[in-house]
């Protein structure tokens, strides 16, 4: 099964049938170190859950929209719904948005998060897109951010901060 898929199930809310993968299967556990499981608080009160990967070892990529207020981060899981010993739970320190993302037309979709030290498109074992948007009942996203287009951002926010 494509890593990508099993991003998926981050992305969708709670209740969406987000945990299981028609067709899919299981992967070794622990076999993906580097995926992130982002959750938010929403101005709404409510919770907000993404999918992201560690990008280096104190920024995590996701999708700007996931933005919200006491974010954390959790790495080192298998199951996000039981408590491992494996899992480390990271308060982000900074989320920094691109400059030009649209909320309203989800263009430029992309954001770091700095936990205090969001879901892979997946290609040939190189990080090729974030999800941006898609259907809440579990079929697969429609739109992804390229990430090859902004690795020079990527870069430069890095370093920056």
């Amino acid at each position: 099964m494509p890593p990508v898929l099993i991003l998926l199930t981050f992305l969708l809310p709670l209740g969406a049938g987000a945990e299981k993968i028609i067709g899919g299967h299981e992967v070794t556990p622990y076999s993906r170190p580097y995926m992130a499981h982002v959750t938010s608080l929403r101005d709404n009160g409510g919770n907000t859950t993404c999918g992201g990967f560690l990008v280096q070892n104190n920024f995590v990529l996701t999708a700007a929209h996931c933005r919200g207020s006491k974010m954390t981060v959790v790495l080192g899981a298998h199951n996000i719904k039981k408590h491992e010993k494996t899992q480390q739970v990271i308060p982000v320190e900074k989320a920094i948005p691109h400059p030009d993302y649209n909320s309203k037309v989800f263009y430029n979709d992309i954001m770091l998060l700095k936990g205090d030290s969001g879901g892979p498109l997946v290609c040939n074992k190189v990080a090729a897109g974030i999800v941006s948007y898609g259907k809440g009942d579990g079929s697969p996203p429609r739109v992804y951010t390229r990430v090859s287009s902004f690795l020079s951002w990527i870069k430069k926010t890095m370093k920056r901060s």
